[in-house]
């Protein structure tokens, strides 16, 4: 940092790479717990760092460092808004995922700047705000082109399919699906940024039987069953590093299956998805349950659907 003279501030704290790899590190292990245990399990830790983290991009550095560091600084910031939506803290997550856009700008990360948009979507579309979603969604795909990520294009596309599926637009939902999967086809697994690892194939098989699964609830229960295999392998290949994704599938397989009436099927499942649910942090997960206990309500003259409803009810909210 420098004053109006040009002379560096001598007060400014100098600012090197290993300050940069160390919050790197740091970030990373808080995301790996926020997969593994839910946002509840390290929002207060992330809350915690900000201060310090932010605090250091007044210090003087080299451009390079400037560079990285303000990156970083972003994906706490992104980090920080997606543990604060999995809590359903949705202003709280609004507003750090408006600061790291600012930095990642700052810092000229097409590829961030895509992600977090990404993120910014998910938690409009949770909420039922599917055109707000659709719009951050179509930034971060002109975010994604940028970066020239496939990647990145490949989980936006997703996540467009989803939301249009929503809307019960079966057309643009299996369009955006399948862009979803060529891109995914394109992507270089070596060069793979710390904020999209997540997007690895279960995930691409997770996503493509969630739009199946949302098909199924608002126009044909008959599309879940397009998505019962990709939703099976998904959860195959979760382990328990990705306990949260594994838990939010489990949620959809159970959930189609009750929307089919196998109601005994959806019963075995949904116990698995409960009792995940149950022991994750993260009321994000708890809340997805609603599908399959509307799903199962439809058939309320049976055991196992009277079974998967009032376990669910059970759970604390």
């Amino acid at each position: 940092m420098t004053g109006s003279d040009g002379r560096e501030d001598p007060r400014a704290v100098r600012v090197g790479l290993t300050d940069v790899r160390r919050l790197e590190e740091a970030v990373a292990e808080l995301r790996a717990r926020d997969y593994r245990y839910g946002g509840g399990s390290c929002a207060e830790a992330i809350e915690a760092r900000l201060p310090d983290a932010a605090e250091l991009l007044n210090g003087t550095m080299r451009d390079a460092v400037l560079v990285r560091l303000c990156t970083v600084v972003a994906d706490l910031y992104n980090l920080a808004g997606w543990t604060s939506f999995d809590e359903d803290r949705p202003a709280a997550a609004l507003a750090a995922f408006a600061r790291a856009l600012e930095l990642a700008v700052e810092a000229g990360n097409h590829d961030l700047q895509a992600n977090i948009h990404y993120r910014t979507g998910r938690l409009h579309l949770h909420y039922g705000a599917v055109d707000a979603a659709l719009a951050e969604f179509a930034r971060g795909r002109e975010a994604a082109l940028r970066a020239r990520s496939p990647r990145a294009q490949a989980i936006l596309s997703a996540n467009q399919a989803w939301a249009y599926a929503k809307k019960a637009d079966v057309a643009a939902a299996l369009t955006y699906l399948r862009r979803a999967r060529t891109e995914f086809a394109a992507a270089d697994e070596t060069e793979v940024s710390p904020w999209a690892a997540f997007f690895g194939a279960n995930d691409m098989a997770a996503m493509a039987g969630t739009v199946h699964g949302e098909l199924a609830q608002v126009v044909d229960v008959r599309h879940g069953r397009d998505g019962i295999r990709a939703l099976t392998d998904a959860i195959a290949g979760y382990g328990p590093d990705m306990t949260r994704s594994r838990g939010l599938t489990v949620i959809w397989l159970a959930t189609v299956h009750a929307l089919d009436g196998d109601l005994d099927v959806a019963a075995r499942t949904g116990q698995e998805a409960i009792e995940l649910a149950g022991a994750l942090r993260s009321p994000r997960t708890r809340q997805r349950l609603r599908t399959l206990s509307a799903a199962a309500r439809r058939f309320t003259g049976d055991a196992h659907a009277r079974e998967i409803v009032e376990r669910i009810d059970e759970l604390p909210h």
